[in-house]
Protein backbone atom coordinates (compact mmCIF):
# COMPACT_ATOMS: atom_id res chain seq x y z
CA UNK A 1 0.00 0.00 0.00
CA UNK A 2 1.05 3.37 -0.63
CA UNK A 3 1.01 6.17 2.07
CA UNK A 4 0.83 9.88 2.02
CA UNK A 5 1.34 12.05 5.57
CA UNK A 6 0.44 15.30 5.73
CA UNK A 7 1.07 17.41 8.62
CA UNK A 8 0.50 21.07 9.65
CA UNK A 9 -0.59 23.76 11.59
CA UNK A 10 -4.21 24.49 12.26
CA UNK A 11 -6.42 26.11 9.84
CA UNK A 12 -3.63 25.05 7.28
CA UNK A 13 -5.79 23.53 4.56
CA UNK A 14 -4.54 20.23 5.40
CA UNK A 15 -8.15 18.77 5.31
CA UNK A 16 -8.81 20.46 1.75
CA UNK A 17 -5.25 19.23 0.34
CA UNK A 18 -6.19 15.97 0.88
CA UNK A 19 -9.54 15.75 -0.59
CA UNK A 20 -8.15 17.16 -3.57
CA UNK A 21 -5.09 15.09 -3.44
CA UNK A 22 -6.92 11.56 -3.11
CA UNK A 23 -9.75 12.88 -5.74
CA UNK A 24 -6.70 13.36 -8.41
CA UNK A 25 -4.76 9.74 -7.11
CA UNK A 26 -8.03 7.64 -6.57
CA UNK A 27 -6.34 7.35 -3.05
CA UNK A 28 -8.99 7.28 0.19
CA UNK A 29 -8.12 9.61 2.50
CA UNK A 30 -8.16 9.34 6.49
CA UNK A 31 -9.47 12.55 7.98
CA UNK A 32 -7.45 12.19 11.81
CA UNK A 33 -8.93 15.37 13.03
CA UNK A 34 -12.29 14.13 11.86
CA UNK A 35 -11.53 11.34 14.30
CA UNK A 36 -10.54 13.41 17.51
CA UNK A 37 -13.51 15.83 16.94
CA UNK A 38 -15.90 12.83 16.78
CA UNK A 39 -14.49 11.86 20.27
CA UNK A 40 -14.75 15.78 21.00
CA UNK A 41 -18.27 15.52 19.99
CA UNK A 42 -19.28 11.94 21.91
CA UNK A 43 -17.59 13.22 25.06
CA UNK A 44 -19.55 16.18 25.02
CA UNK A 45 -22.68 14.06 24.84
CA UNK A 46 -21.97 11.77 27.57
CA UNK A 47 -21.94 15.28 29.72
CA UNK A 48 -18.44 14.89 31.28
CA UNK A 49 -17.85 17.98 33.38
CA UNK A 50 -13.86 17.31 33.70
CA UNK A 51 -10.81 17.41 32.03
CA UNK A 52 -8.07 15.21 33.38
CA UNK A 53 -6.38 11.92 32.87
CA UNK A 54 -9.01 9.69 34.89
CA UNK A 55 -12.07 11.21 32.98
CA UNK A 56 -10.26 10.76 29.52
CA UNK A 57 -9.50 7.29 30.63
CA UNK A 58 -13.19 6.80 31.70
CA UNK A 59 -14.43 7.71 28.39
CA UNK A 60 -11.86 6.25 26.06
CA UNK A 61 -12.44 2.60 27.76
CA UNK A 62 -15.98 3.12 26.74
CA UNK A 63 -15.85 3.95 22.95
CA UNK A 64 -16.12 2.19 20.17
CA UNK A 65 -15.38 3.80 16.92
CA UNK A 66 -16.41 2.75 13.48
CA UNK A 67 -15.14 4.74 10.19
CA UNK A 68 -17.13 4.42 6.87
CA UNK A 69 -17.08 6.20 3.39
CA UNK A 70 -20.17 7.74 0.83
CA UNK A 71 -18.57 9.07 -2.20
CA UNK A 72 -15.69 10.85 -0.59
CA UNK A 73 -17.07 11.78 2.85
CA UNK A 74 -15.80 10.03 5.64
CA UNK A 75 -18.31 8.91 8.43
CA UNK A 76 -17.01 9.02 12.43
CA UNK A 77 -19.55 6.75 14.40
CA UNK A 78 -18.98 7.12 18.30
CA UNK A 79 -20.91 4.30 19.98
CA UNK A 80 -23.19 3.87 17.54
CA UNK A 81 -23.68 8.04 16.88
CA UNK A 82 -22.77 9.29 13.41
CA UNK A 83 -21.19 12.78 14.70
CA UNK A 84 -20.19 13.65 11.15
CA UNK A 85 -22.98 16.66 10.92
CA UNK A 86 -21.63 18.40 14.37
CA UNK A 87 -17.50 18.01 13.41
CA UNK A 88 -16.33 21.60 12.09
CA UNK A 89 -18.49 23.69 14.39
CA UNK A 90 -16.27 26.01 16.47
CA UNK A 91 -16.95 24.24 20.06
CA UNK A 92 -16.06 20.91 18.74
CA UNK A 93 -12.95 21.71 17.54
CA UNK A 94 -11.97 23.80 20.87
CA UNK A 95 -12.71 20.64 22.86
CA UNK A 96 -11.43 18.53 20.54
CA UNK A 97 -7.77 20.31 21.38
CA UNK A 98 -8.60 19.90 24.52
CA UNK A 99 -9.19 16.21 24.47
CA UNK A 100 -6.95 15.21 22.42
CA UNK A 101 -3.38 15.57 23.86
CA UNK A 102 -4.11 12.74 26.66
CA UNK A 103 -2.23 9.59 25.50
CA UNK A 104 -4.71 7.01 26.17
CA UNK A 105 -7.03 8.56 23.65
CA UNK A 106 -4.33 9.11 21.21
CA UNK A 107 -3.00 5.70 21.24
CA UNK A 108 -6.83 4.97 20.45
CA UNK A 109 -6.92 7.14 17.34
CA UNK A 110 -3.37 5.67 16.45
CA UNK A 111 -4.89 2.28 16.39
CA UNK A 112 -7.57 3.52 14.00
CA UNK A 113 -4.99 5.22 11.43
CA UNK A 114 -2.21 2.65 11.58
CA UNK A 115 -5.24 0.04 10.68
CA UNK A 116 -6.42 1.41 7.54
CA UNK A 117 -3.21 2.65 6.34
CA UNK A 118 -2.36 -1.17 6.20
CA UNK A 119 -5.55 -1.54 4.29
CA UNK A 120 -6.13 1.36 2.02
CA UNK A 121 -3.36 2.97 -0.64
CA UNK A 122 -4.38 6.10 1.28
CA UNK A 123 -3.47 9.93 2.30
CA UNK A 124 -3.49 10.35 6.19
CA UNK A 125 -3.69 14.24 7.34
CA UNK A 126 -3.02 15.48 11.12
CA UNK A 127 -0.41 16.58 13.08
CA UNK A 128 2.13 13.78 14.05
CA UNK A 129 1.38 11.73 11.04
CA UNK A 130 4.95 11.43 9.29
CA UNK A 131 6.45 11.62 12.94
CA UNK A 132 4.36 9.14 14.85
CA UNK A 133 1.85 7.27 13.62
CA UNK A 134 3.30 6.50 10.18
CA UNK A 135 6.95 6.96 10.29
CA UNK A 136 7.51 4.51 7.12
CA UNK A 137 5.04 6.85 4.64
CA UNK A 138 6.35 7.01 1.30
CA UNK A 139 5.82 11.01 1.05
CA UNK A 140 5.36 12.94 3.87
CA UNK A 141 4.20 17.25 3.65
CA UNK A 142 4.01 19.66 6.32
CA UNK A 143 1.61 22.05 5.70
CA UNK A 144 1.97 25.57 6.58
CA UNK A 145 0.85 29.43 6.61
CA UNK A 146 0.68 32.98 8.20
CA UNK A 147 -1.01 32.67 11.32
CA UNK A 148 -3.02 35.79 10.03
CA UNK A 149 -3.82 33.84 6.68
CA UNK A 150 -4.78 30.78 8.50
CA UNK A 151 -7.28 32.86 10.68
CA UNK A 152 -9.01 34.54 7.65
CA UNK A 153 -9.29 31.31 6.13
CA UNK A 154 -11.44 30.03 9.44
CA UNK A 155 -13.03 32.91 9.81
CA UNK A 156 -14.23 32.84 5.85
CA UNK A 157 -15.43 29.62 6.59
CA UNK A 158 -17.85 30.26 9.53
CA UNK A 159 -18.33 34.14 9.65
CA UNK A 160 -22.55 33.92 8.21
CA UNK A 161 -23.35 31.02 10.46
CA UNK A 162 -25.04 32.03 13.61
CA UNK A 163 -22.88 33.05 16.97
CA UNK A 164 -19.85 33.01 14.85
CA UNK A 165 -16.59 34.35 16.51
CA UNK A 166 -15.03 37.21 15.22
CA UNK A 167 -11.56 37.36 13.75
CA UNK A 168 -9.69 38.31 16.01
CA UNK A 169 -11.21 35.85 18.55
CA UNK A 170 -10.21 32.74 16.11
CA UNK A 171 -6.76 34.37 15.61
CA UNK A 172 -6.54 34.20 19.45
CA UNK A 173 -7.41 31.02 19.73
CA UNK A 174 -5.30 29.01 16.49
CA UNK A 175 -2.03 30.69 18.22
CA UNK A 176 -3.00 29.18 21.53
CA UNK A 177 -4.08 26.00 19.87
CA UNK A 178 -0.74 26.75 17.82
CA UNK A 179 1.57 26.66 21.38
CA UNK A 180 -0.31 23.74 22.56
CA UNK A 181 0.23 21.81 19.21
CA UNK A 182 3.92 22.61 19.37
CA UNK A 183 4.85 22.10 23.01
CA UNK A 184 2.92 19.18 24.06
CA UNK A 185 4.64 16.31 25.72
CA UNK A 186 3.03 14.20 23.31
CA UNK A 187 3.95 14.06 20.04
CA UNK A 188 4.28 17.73 19.74
CA UNK A 189 3.21 19.16 16.23
CA UNK A 190 7.18 19.17 13.95
CA UNK A 191 7.92 18.59 11.16
CA UNK A 192 9.33 14.90 9.91
CA UNK A 193 12.99 15.28 9.05
CA UNK A 194 11.60 13.83 5.99
CA UNK A 195 8.79 16.11 5.35
CA UNK A 196 8.16 18.76 2.52
CA UNK A 197 7.64 21.82 4.17
CA UNK A 198 4.89 23.83 2.08
CA UNK A 199 4.14 27.39 3.07
CA UNK A 200 0.44 27.83 1.63
CA UNK A 201 0.42 31.40 2.58
CA UNK A 202 0.14 32.92 -1.22
CA UNK A 203 -0.79 29.86 -2.91
CA UNK A 204 -4.36 28.79 -4.18
CA UNK A 205 -6.00 25.47 -3.08
CA UNK A 206 -4.95 24.44 -7.01
CA UNK A 207 -1.66 25.74 -6.68
CA UNK A 208 -1.09 23.62 -3.61
CA UNK A 209 -2.50 20.22 -4.86
CA UNK A 210 -0.68 20.51 -7.93
CA UNK A 211 2.72 21.53 -6.73
CA UNK A 212 2.05 17.79 -4.31
CA UNK A 213 0.99 16.19 -7.41
CA UNK A 214 4.05 17.34 -8.87
CA UNK A 215 6.29 16.38 -5.92
CA UNK A 216 4.03 12.94 -5.56
CA UNK A 217 5.06 12.08 -9.42
CA UNK A 218 8.64 12.60 -8.86
CA UNK A 219 9.12 10.71 -5.94
CA UNK A 220 6.87 7.78 -6.45
CA UNK A 221 6.78 7.68 -10.36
Amino acid sequence: MINIAIDGHVGSGKSTLARGLAKKLGFNVFDTGAIYRGLACEFKEKGYKSIDENTISDFISSVEVKIFFEGDVQHVVVNGHDHTPNLRREEISMLSAQISPFPVLRDKVKDLQRHFAKEHNCIMEGRDIGTVVLPNADLKFFITASEEVRAQRRFDQVKDKPNSPSYQEILNDLRERDYKDEHRTIAPLKPAKDAIILDTSNMTLDDTINKCIEIINNKLN
